[in-house]
């Protein structure tokens, strides 16, 4: 950058002009200097180098001050930090009492208004819906339920192979869920009783021809008004649902006819 400057002979406070004949070039903050002849004097390479390197010098010192600031209680939060709850699906009873035949694919899970997240929903009196702050599922709330379902059925001896909505392999039934109820409810205490009710369709791949459709359910009430013991009875009353459409599920098939179905090379 460069600026007009006036030559020695002139005060002060003198004016300074464009093209006036006695003034010289001279770069911001170092002292003007004598030209031969009228012409402006650029500063030399020299020069810009080591204002360059100034200028960098004096950034590197600006961030090292933003960073300590940041570090001494700048980027300080006093928000607790959020807690990932999980659930497992519960071991199956009774082992099968013949070679399984079957396979199923699992859809994934639609879900009602309001339950579509990874929130640990609540209910309140007067209608109200909310969420326990700083906790959540590990995935949104579809994931978890079609997670537990799979692991239910697989474990349960009664199919020859279970997919998940992910996988590409096909299948000779499939079972669609959706989610209606899935919280913890507070409008009878302050302690909760936990509700989970899932709609359940059971079809044919081939054809998508509805065989069967139920609704599977379960309740628990927490033991106390703590957010382990609340997740725990999300656990059992997702559990008691999920032995509800594996059994479903398993007696639907095995009403069909002895007709093995045509496997579907379709998703």
């Amino acid at each position: 950058m460069l600026r007009w400057v006036h030559r020695a002979g002139g005060g002060p406070t003198s004016p300074r002009r464009v093209g006036d004949p006695h003034a010289v070039c001279s770069p911001v903050g170092m002292p003007p200097r004598r030209a031969g002849g009228d012409r402006c004097q650029l500063p030399t390479a020299g020069t810009r180098v080591a204002r360059l390197i100034a200028s960098l010098q004096a950034a590197a010192g600006m961030a090292t001050v933003v960073a300590l600031a940041g570090c001494s209680g700048g980027l300080h939060s006093d928000a607790p930090a959020t807690q990932v709850y999980v659930m497992r699906a519960a071991p199956h009873p009774q082992a099968p009492t013949k070679p399984a035949t079957a396979s199923l694919h699992v859809n994934r899970p639609m879900a009602a208004p309001g339950l579509d997240s990874d929130h640990l929903v609540l209910v309140q009196p007067d209608h109200k819906m909310s969420y326990y702050i700083a906790s959540r599922w590990p995935a949104d709330l579809p994931s978890v339920v079609e997670s537990l379902a799979v692991d239910t059925l697989r474990t349960s001896g009664e199919w020859a192979t279970v997919q998940d909505s992910g996988s590409a392999f096909s299948s000779d039934y499939m079972l669609q869920i959706v989610i209606r109820r899935f919280e913890a409810d507070y409008t009878a205490g302050t302690v909760p009783e936990v509700h989970v009710v899932l709609d359940c369709t059971v079809g044919r791949r081939t054809g998508r021809e509805v065989i069967s459709s139920f609704v599977a359910e379960g309740s628990a009430a927490a033991a106390a008004n703590r957010l382990g013991d609340v997740v725990g009875a999300f656990e059992e009353a997702a559990n008691h649902a999920m032995a509800d459409i594996a059994s479903h599920t398993e007696q639907a098939v095995h009403a069909q006819k002895v007709e093995a179905p045509v496997p579907s090379i379709t998703r």
